[in-house]
């Protein structure tokens, strides 16, 4: 496996952390791989600009911070201006269509996917939009299989949510699917 830099960016309250830290612990608990997961926030606990670096390699990890990300998720407008620059060439570049806008062009494979919109008209409960996140994700790089996924989403999120969580990570997946045809 070649090293994996991620960065999730968007703002506070939209889960971005808690989704980073479901992908580390995927790959290290359930994928034999070694994961480092950072974060920052803004100045605001909720609404501020955060950002969540996550490497996944299967050799040792030195630095726990991305430099220049393989991979770069913005869901939202301020996250996609600030950090698009950063991005590998020829990286992916996932964006959320509802949030964000393209103003400018970057070196790398640019998905845009309405998954806020999705989770809206499908489930009605914005708290799972970093799911369908993480779904549309793993379909996308094939990076974690969606069977460990679930076993983090087992350990982390009450009983009463799981079946919420469950049905986002599909639709994430079946979002990306549909990009591929």
């Amino acid at each position: 496996m070649e090293r994996c830099r991620i960065i999730f960016s968007g703002s506070g309250g939209q889960g971005i952390i808690t989704a980073a830290i479901i992908l580390a612990e995927a790959a290290v608990l359930y994928e034999r791989l070694n994961a480092v997961q950072s974060q920052s926030y803004g100045p605001e606990a909720r609404g501020g600009a955060s950002r969540s670096d996550v490497i996944i390699a299967d050799t040792e990890i030195r630095f726990p911070k991305v430099i220049q990300p393989n991979i770069l998720v913005c869901l939202t407008q301020e996250a996609y201006n600030k950090f698009s620059n950063l991005i590998r060439p020829g990286g992916l570049l996932l964006i959320d269509s509802h949030y964000v806008k393209h103003e400018k062009k970057v070196d790398a494979r640019q998905i845009e996917l309405d998954m806020y919109k999705e989770v809206m008209d499908k489930i009605g409960k914005p708290i799972v939009f970093n799911i369908c996140m993480l779904g549309a994700l793993i379909n996308l790089t094939q990076l974690i299989k969606q069977e460990s996924i679930m076993k983090v989403l087992d350990r982390r999120v009450p009983a009463a949510f799981l079946g919420l969580n469950k049905q986002a990570l599909e639709l994430g997946q079946k979002l990306a699917e549909n990009l591929e045809r």
